[in-house]
């Protein structure tokens, strides 16, 4: 066996000369090795660069955080309706991405919701994650639940029909919980267009363009995941100088308890009304020199109107005249703030 290899030739090892004749590799040999990858190091300018960053200004908007506080407290007691089951839902964050980035984050299988907001002809994203899609469908088909998600298993396969009309139910409930609790700062009416399970089908920004997103994660007797509702800034253009907004009070910054109070109070408060009989300029010296019993002539008659005002500030025009024996003035015009020409 070993002589029919004996005429065997083993090839020349490799020699220096052929890599650059130093040994050494050069550029054009390591392109060659691994790619060009000068171009993705070169620094990005102009346009580019601010387009592709992925450093993004992340504009707080104080007002939105308090739109999904409230939100939450009326979603879990839709879910309770909904369910029957004790329900958890609680607020994880509310931050800023590039519409792209969040696409490409999303985990599936998943459910993306595409919905629109009428008054501003916008539309935005609320995703479901797989571990709250099979919660809700265990729990709104009697499914005992209580042992979590960790027996689960994703098989990969589409959603049904059922399944896809469970989901809607609850992102029906959450999309008008989130209008309601809109509603202090912009009445707006939500409504479900669709539901995907392509994240490619449910683009409704471009991906460079900046996101509001709002985080929250629902418990459902022992099992349940995160739900995301996604608002481009685009669409919130309308309402985002209210939203930039500092929050005061339980009610965006109006308690309308105390302004009722307060109104109410104000109707109950007395004031003092004076008729002006007549006014005459006289000089301080002729002021001195009044005595009592002296008589003042106005350039008004019995049945010239007089001003009615209320510390100096004219309201109204008045008659004189007399009703049971006391001096009375009957009210000519409404009463209103007099503007003097």
């Amino acid at each position: 066996m070993t002589g029919d290899f004996d005429d065997f030739d083993l090839p020349d090892p490799p020699v220096a000369g052929a890599l650059d004749g130093d040994g050494k590799f050069d550029q054009a040999d390591i392109d060659a090795l691994f790619g060009d990858v000068g171009d993705s190091l070169t620094p990005k300018k102009g346009l580019r660069a601010v387009l592709e960053s992925k450093v993004i200004r992340h504009e707080r908007l104080p007002m939105l955080e308090v739109v999904c506080d409230r939100m939450v407290r009326s979603f879990a007691s839709s879910m309770r309706n909904l369910s029957s089951d004790a329900v958890d839902v609680s607020l994880e964050e509310v931050t800023s991405t590039r519409f792209g980035e969040f696409m490409n984050r999303v985990a599936l299988p998943a459910m993306i919701g595409v919905f629109q907001v009428s008054e501003w002809q916008s539309f935005g994203l609320v995703t479901v994650e797989s571990g709250l899609i099979y919660a809700v469908v265990d729990a709104l088909l009697g499914g005992r639940g209580g042992g979590g998600n960790g027996g689960l298993v994703i098989d990969g396969r589409a959603f049904t029909t059922i399944e896809t009309s469970l989901v809607s139910r609850m992102l029906t409930l959450a999309l008008n919980d989130f209008a309601e609790a809109f509603a202090p700062i912009e009445p707006i009416t939500t409504q479900l267009d669709r539901i995907e399970t392509n994240p490619r089908f449910a683009a409704v920004a471009g991906p460079s363009n900046i996101c509001a997103v709002a985080t929250f994660r629902v418990d459902i007797d022992g099992r349940g995941g995160k739900f995301t509702i996604l608002l481009p800034y685009s669409t919130l253009e309308p309402v985002r100088e209210k939203l930039l907004q500092r929050f005061m009070g339980d009610k965006t910054g109006r308690d309308s308890i105390w302004e009722a109070h307060m109104a109410s109070e104000i109707r109950k408060t007395q004031v003092d009304v004076n008729v002006v009989l007549g006014e005459r300029d006289m000089r301080v010296a002729w002021l001195q020199a009044l005595e009592v019993g002296q008589t003042l002539r106005f350039n008004k008659g019995p049945d010239d109107p007089l001003e009615l005002n209320c510390g100096g500030i004219g309201l109204g025009h008045a008659q004189i005249g007399q009703r049971n024996g006391r001096v009375a003035v009957r009210l000519m015009s409404g009463i209103a703030r007099l503007t003097k020409g």
